[in-house]
């Protein structure tokens, strides 16, 4: 079935459902209490159904880029936790990027976006990749017209937001709402925070491992990764230089800031769906866990930035390495592998609805 005709009759189905729905969107919206409260909803594009719904359509269609040939979901796909497999990601024409696709989960929660930290809200973001010509390569002006055009897209518009309009600012707004819908918080590490299974021995020395800094001099062993990724979310949302190179190839958040102080920081995202996100890193050197880890442990390279948490960082004392044993490297790939949300991957919600269901 062609885009065309297959989004006709979702429209007509939406439309349906839509029109016997009296409740708010927030009512029934039950996000993760121990993810917290911290999170910012902005007060021109507050949630509902028709958007979010509309923000999925726009997110699969491959018609908002110059060539129709791929969507925001090519480089995020739902299977991959919303990333693309990649060492970087493919654009139009089939133009390799320089960094890797990150994933686009929990991000109600996060207050910048990109590896670099350059945009603070989710509703510009959008913005980057359709517009990069070795992205999506749109011109704002002939995506409006483009999807101006297409009959279906003005009363989805309608329905979100009011208006047959259609602008670059809707569209913007519907993909922002879509995206905050992308929630995990079912993997096996979040039924252990909320007390609904009791994790092993071991599964709670993989988690303490995970989160502890090391301090050799009082017996204290740890991982130190959650000194960057910290939180239920696994993720502090601060900057670091982790020591992938001793000249960084890229400068990361120093070409945003202009400080040298901040040359090869990129952001640390967070590590759920971790085992389905491969390869890694912002240049997806490394294709598996436990090259991630064999680097953190063995292979930091020294430069001016790299971070003091990673210096200060080991089990021996005045150690220049982390220093972990192969069994506890194997506990810390044991935690990461608990981080794994299959219902989140699995959920109807976020597959494309473009794909035929035989």
């Amino acid at each position: 079935m062609k885009n065309g005709l297959l989004f006709s009759f979702l429209v007509f189905c939406f439309s349906i459902i839509c029109n016997a729905c009296q409740v708010s969107f927030l009512k029934n919206w039950q996000l993760p209490v121990h993810f917290g409260e911290q999170f910012i909803i902005p007060n021109d594009n507050a949630m509902n159904e028709n958007a979010v719904f509309l923000g999925k359509i726009l997110f699969f269609d491959t018609r908002l880029s110059a060539d129709n040939s791929i969507s925001c979901a090519s480089c995020h796909q739902p299977q991959k936790s919303f990333t693309d497999g990649k060492k970087t990601a493919i654009g139009i024409f089939n133009q390799v990027n320089e960094r890797n696709s990150m994933s686009l989960i929990n991000l109600l929660w996060s207050k910048s976006f990109f590896w670099d930290g350059r945009i603070d809200n989710l509703e510009q973001q959008s913005l980057h990749p359709l517009t990069n010509p070795k992205e999506m390569g749109m011109k704002l002006d002939e995506l409006e017209n483009k999807l101006q055009k297409i009959i279906e897209y003005p009363p989805l518009f309608k329905k979100a937001f009011g208006t047959k309009k259609i602008t670059t600012l809707l569209i913007s707004k519907a993909l922002a709402q879509f995206e905050r819908t992308l929630i995990s918080s079912n993997s096996k590490y979040d039924k252990i925070i909320r007390g609904e299974i009791v994790p092993t021995e071991r599964e709670k020395r993989a988690i303490n491992l995970f989160f502890t800094h090391p301090i050799p001099e009082a017996g204290i062993r740890g991982g130190n990764c959650g000194d960057c990724h910290g939180s239920h979310l696994t993720t502090l949302q601060t900057f670091h230089n982790n020591g992938l190179d001793t000249t960084p190839k890229d400068i990361g958040v120093e070409k945003i800031t202009k400080k040298k102080q901040d040359k090869g920081k990129m952001k640390a995202p967070s590590l759920r769906n971790i085992a389905l996100t491969a390869p890694y890193m912002h240049d997806g050197r490394f294709q598996s866990l436990e090259e991630v880890l064999d680097h953190y442990n063995e292979h930091i390279q020294y430069s001016s930035t790299l971070d003091a948490l990673i210096i200060e960082g080991s089990n021996a004392v005045n150690g220049k390495k982390l220093s972990l044993t192969k069994e506890e490297k194997e506990d810390i790939i044991l935690f990461l592998n608990m981080l794994t949300d299959s219902s989140f991957i699995e959920n109807k919600k976020f597959q494309n609805p473009f794909i035929e269901k035989k």
